[in-house]
């Protein structure tokens, strides 16, 4: 998911247009079924990584409008996108592993939530090949672990479970506060959507 800040400026608006485009691209994509904890993990990995580029260049894309192209021309600002996605990102994975591990507790009866931290901490690993900043990475370990001690497991899937992820966009998107305070609403109500999406996604392919 990363891309690498030492790239030149032309390489790196390349790979910015690649990333844009990707998450659109891979929704269309057939979804393979989920039948054990790998397919799980891919699922997590492959459907956070995409609510979480889809919301925040969507987001970005309707604040610029016609604008919008000019960001790739501006390596701080392509900076800036670089460390909003991966800090959403995290807060994406953490929601959609605890999110499926519930849902699976109490709905298909597995209760075997310590696969949430195996599956979280996997991801986490992989990533660092896809150079996630170090701080990231370990803030987003450390806040999945106080998570983990709190959850409720029996009531996480149906209680407003991406609420977190829906604040990171907010909180983590590089557009200006006094912008950002209008567009709350809208923000999270974005992130919430898409998060629908993956929720019937998940229920339609789950075949433990």
């Amino acid at each position: 998911m990363g891309i690498k800040y030492k790239l030149k400026l032309k390489d790196l608006k390349i790979e910015y247009f690649k990333e844009y485009f990707a998450p659109f691209l891979n929704y269309f994509k057939k979804t393979k079924k989920i039948e054990n904890y790998s397919d799980l993990k891919e699922f997590i990995q492959k459907k956070s990584a995409w609510v979480s580029q889809v919301t925040l260049y969507g987001y970005l894309k309707t604040r610029m409008g016609a604008k919008y192209v000019l960001m790739f021309e501006d390596e701080i600002f392509l900076g800036s996108i670089n460390k909003a996605k991966w800090n959403i990102y995290a807060v994406a994975l953490q929601d959609l592993t605890f999110y499926t591990i519930s849902y699976l507790k109490n709905e298909n009866n597995f209760h075997d939530v310590e696969k949430s931290k195996e599956i979280f901490f996997q991801i986490m690993e992989e990533e660092l090949n896809n150079e996630i900043p170090k701080d990231i990475y370990e803030k987003g370990k450390k806040e999945f672990s106080e998570r983990y001690e709190k959850i409720n497991w029996t009531e996480y899937y149906k209680s407003l479970p991406f609420n977190k992820s829906a604040l990171a966009l907010y909180e983590w998107s590089p557009i200006a506060e006094e912008l950002k305070t209008l567009d709350r609403k809208i923000v999270l109500n974005s992130m919430i959507l898409k998060w629908e999406n993956v929720q019937k996604d998940f229920t339609k392919l789950l075949n433990f």
